[in-house]
């Protein structure tokens, strides 16, 4: 059985940072393509980046390049997203997703797991 487990999330000021973490297990993480998405109150799911086995990482999306970044560590089965300066309208439930294979896709239907989300909120 397939599990994610994202954690890291919590209340922050604008301009803060914060570290994402997802813990993968029953999969062959090592073998994986990994992504970040979030969704904010009241607006549909939006990519946020993704990363294959092979380190191929697709485009950030426009609103978060420069200030996020991701990352994975095979050896603890491991997805990272570090987010810096953020922003309230970062404020969202974060989810990491994993499909089998090394081709990096932007969308949530291209994805065959989901962790639970992790909630992020940027006070201003």
């Amino acid at each position: 059985q397939v599990q994610l487990s994202e954690s890291g999330g919590g209340l922050v000021q604008s301009g803060a940072s914060l570290t994402l973490s997802c813990a993968a297990s029953g999969l062959t993480f090592s073998r994986s393509t990994m992504g970040w998405f979030r969704q904010a109150p009241g607006k549909e799911r939006e990519f946020v980046v993704a990363l294959s086995w092979r380190g191929v990482t697709t485009d950030y999306a426009d609103s978060v390049k420069g200030r996020f970044a991701i990352s994975r560590e095979n050896a603890k089965n491991t997805l990272y997203l570090q987010m810096n300066s953020l922003k309230p309208e970062d404020t969202a439930v974060y989810y990491c997703a994993a499909r089998d294979g090394s081709w990096v896709s932007m969308y949530d239907s291209d994805y065959d797991y989901w962790g639970q989300g992790t909630q992020v909120t940027v006070s201003s």
